[in-house]
Formats: structure tokens, C-alpha cells, sequence
């Protein structure tokens, strides 16, 4: 169940190729953002383990707004990490449904230009 935002998220993204011609390049920088979310994650981990310099939330968030939510969601189950803040939660989950909204609509204006 963890991963359904992102089966969603897929199937989303394939709706949006076929109804307004998206590039690939979209789906390359999807990628490459949740990539380097992931690893900012598992960074941020390893630093807590260690007592680190940690990165700061908001930078966390921010990655995922930009489009590395899905890579943030696979760090958070695989690593277990961020799991249990309830305030990084909300945060995180306003992020995603900000970056599906603004995906949504910067999709259907690049069809219209």
C-alpha cells in the first residue's frame, strides 16, 4: 500500500503523455530529482546514526516538491527513515499533492503552447 502514490502517480503521468504529448524529458527529470532525493535521504540517515550534520527538513521537502517525492517514498519505507515525525509527514504529503497539481497544470499549458 506504501507505494500507491507512486503506481498512481505512474499511471497519472502516462494519461497525461497520451492526452497532452509530454516529453520524456519530464519523466528524465523525474527520475534524476527522486534519485537525488533518495540519496539526500539516505545521507541524512546515515548522519543521524552517526551524529552528523543532518540535512535540514525543509531541504528534504523541498527536493520532494520539485519532483522527488517518489524517490523520497522509497527512502522513507526502504530506510525507514522519517517515518515517525508526524509534522514531516503532513509537510511532506502537502508537497506531493503541490508537485501532482503543478505537474497537472504546467502539463496542460505546454499542450496548449
Amino acid at each position: 500500500m506504501p507505494y500507491l502514490p507512486i503506481l498512481l502517480f505512474a499511471l497519472l503521468y502516462g494519461a497525461a503523455m497520451l492526452m497532452w504529448n509530454l516529453s520524456w524529458l519530464v519523466a528524465a527529470a523525474y527520475l534524476i530529482t527522486s534519485l537525488s532525493c533518495f540519496v539526500a535521504y539516505a545521507i541524512d540517515k546515515s548522519a543521524a546514526g552517526h551524529g552528523r550534520w543532518r540535512t535540514p527538513e525543509g531541504s528534504l521537502l523541498l527536493l520532494g516538491l520539485v519532483g522527488g517525492w517518489p524517490g523520497a517514498l522509497l527512502a522513507q519505507q526502504w530506510l525507514r527513515h522519517k517515518t515517525s515525525r508526524r509534522s514531516f509527514q503532513q509537510l511532506f504529503w502537502c508537497t506531493v499533492v503541490a508537485n501532482v497539481a503543478g505537474f497537472l497544470w504546467l502539463s496542460s499549458r505546454m499542450s496548449a503552447a
